[in-house]
């Protein structure tokens, strides 16, 4: 069993690291923010933690999303920024955080530049919700993000795909819906990490996910309101 985990992990960790972006795109003129895609391994099987939004905050109430946030002035990376947010949403330490790569950044609805900081934690993780921006924690499969049954979509403004899933958790038997740039990311990460295509229509090329994402981030900075 635990050899079989390690595989498991060892070979996302290696698949990921090859789209680690470095500093690229650190010279774009835009706010910026990171979210933390924290993967885990469990019950021999690749799993993301996500959250629900507090009902309390101003935007976005009860949507899922990772743990994450727009940069502070006092944080040197947007690796800074993930951890930051992480550990002041739910508790995770960032000692307690292997980080993998960053990924190329997503633009969103307020042109904000999103960073994705992918990252392994610990299986025994035990969140504590920050009630006043955190309502729930929940792990879900890798795959289910690359699966049909669970999944719809809609084409944007843009021409680009939204993506919608559903999930149940079977402990709690609560059940969320993940769309938009968090589904996105969760597609992309999951493609990466278990070398597996989705089994529906996706926007990236398969065969270079990182050039497509890199194109779609530069069309988008084109005409986002500098």
């Amino acid at each position: 069993m635990a050899d079989s985990r390690i595989s498991i992990k060892d070979k996302a960790k290696y698949a990921l690291k090859a789209h680690d972006i470095g500093n690229k795109y650190s010279d774009l003129a835009l706010p910026r923010a990171s979210v933390l895609v924290p993967l885990l391994v469990k019950n021999n099987e690749l799993h993301v933690l996500l959250t629900v939004r507090s009902m309390q905050l101003h935007s976005n109430q009860g949507e899922v999303c990772f743990p994450g946030g727009k940069h502070d002035s006092k944080d040197r990376s947007d690796i800074d920024t993930a951890l930051r947010e992480a550990h002041e949403e739910i508790g995770l330490p960032p000692v307690q955080v292997e980080v993998i790569c960053k990924m190329v950044p997503i633009i969103n609805k307020d042109d904000i530049l999103v960073t994705p900081v992918v990252a392994f934690i610990s299986d025994t993780f035990q969140p504590r919700p920050n009630a006043n921006e955190v309502s729930d924690v929940f792990i879900v499969p890798m795959r289910h993000f690359l699966k049909s049954e669970e999944h719809t979509s809609t084409p944007y403004e843009t021409g680009m795909l939204v993506h919608f899933f559903t999930f149940k958790d079977r402990q709690t038997l609560k059940s969320f819906t993940v769309w938009g740039l968090t589904a996105q990311i969760c597609i992309i990460v999951g493609y990466l990490a278990l070398g597996q295509n989705p089994s529906f229509k996706v926007d990236f090329d398969l065969d270079n996910p990182s050039i497509s994402m890199d194109k779609c981030l530069l069309t988008k900075y084109a005409t986002s309101k500098l």
